[in-house]
């Protein structure tokens, strides 16, 4: 959970969240690896998290540091320009499976600066701000430093709830910066497409009160209002009992549990900690007795990978859904 801690996302929506891109026209994108030859719409300015980026040509030689960023590159069709990833929560999607077996893991969890150098990266992609912990010599200036362009996930930086535009933003910038548009317009249109389709099924139904647990003993380690993962719930049906948390992950008391009564509770899947796990902490604590999702035994699960900003999130929209609210999404 180190990658998650309160106190990192806390620092993270401090920065100022700009979603800005500049660019000149541009025509069809090339295939293949030989958009990183494409000049057309570059030089492109964006600011990303309070850092202002200028590309005279899209990046070749990329590092990516947490699984969701990397399944952005991959989606995109960017496999070619990785020299390394790290970081998975659990496993990539079997369609990424070939590619990202092709890239180098140059560790399990963050690299040290020593080893992303190794890769002589000109590119490096976080997903969390932990990604950039200054104090492991990682900081975003410190690369600069060093001739190397970042980019962090845009979830990081939000300061307002994280709406599904910022991840459609997410992508398009992500796109654009590579010069594969018309790639990031394709999968955005899909997206929406999908995310209308669920939509209908669940029309004039009654959201269903959602906790979400994440992990945590004495306190329960949860989704707040301000990231996607708040977004998916309220896009299936459900309203996060945590929503007024005003931060994507944070710690909320048991005792507010219990007040706030959820009617289903939705576990994160990823760790050394199974989900089975997980349901018998929640299902043998007696103060969690009253709790209707406890006293109905009513989960829902997700891979942790499903609940942050990427590409997985349409669908995960439509699973999630399916498990709320299983008679509306059969139908």
């Amino acid at each position: 959970m180190s990658r998650r801690t309160p106190a990192l996302i806390a620092a993270a929506v401090l920065l100022p969240l700009a979603l800005t891109a500049c660019s000149t026209p541009e025509g069809d994108e090339p295939t293949g690896n030989k958009a990183a030859a494409k000049s057309d719409g570059f030089p492109y300015t964006v600011t990303n998290c309070g850092v202002t980026t200028t590309f005279k040509a899209p990046p070749k030689r990329v590092v990516t540091m947490n699984q969701h960023v990397t399944e952005i590159m991959l989606e995109l069709g960017l496999t070619k320009s990785l020299v390394g990833t790290a970081y998975l929560d659990d496993n990539v999607l079997p369609k990424y499976a070939k590619d990202y077996a092709s890239v180098p893991v140059i560790a399990k969890e963050y690299p040290s600066y020593e080893q992303v150098l190794a890769t002589n990266p000109d590119f490096v992609y976080g997903g969390y701000a932990s990604a950039f912990a200054a104090g492991d010599g990682r900081g975003r200036e410190a690369l600069k430093k060093s001739g190397i362009e970042t980019r962090l996930n845009t979830e990081s930086c939000a300061k307002a709830d994280t709406p599904m535009e910022t991840l459609y933003e997410e992508v398009r910038e992500v796109g654009r910066t590579f010069g594969v548009t018309d790639r990031a317009e394709a999968w955005i249109k899909q997206a929406e497409a999908d995310n209308a389709a669920t939509a209908k099924k669940l029309k004039n139904l009654k959201a269903l009160p959602v906790f979400v647990y994440d992990s945590g003993d004495k306190t329960a380690f949860t989704a707040g209002g301000k990231g996607i993962g708040n977004e998916l719930i309220k896009r299936a049906g459900g309203t996060n009992v945590f929503a007024d948390l005003d931060k994507s992950f944070g710690d909320a008391s048991w005792e507010n549990v219990v007040a706030r009564k959820p009617e289903a509770i939705v576990i994160y899947d990823y760790g050394s900690t199974t989900v089975e796990q997980k349901k018998k902490r929640l299902l043998s604590d007696p103060a969690l007795a009253d709790v209707p999702a406890i006293k109905n035994k009513r989960f829902a699960v997700m891979p942790l990978s499903d609940a942050v900003l990427g590409v997985r999130v349409p669908a995960a929209v439509e699973k999630l859904a399916a498990q709320l609210h299983p008679a509306a999404t059969t139908s």
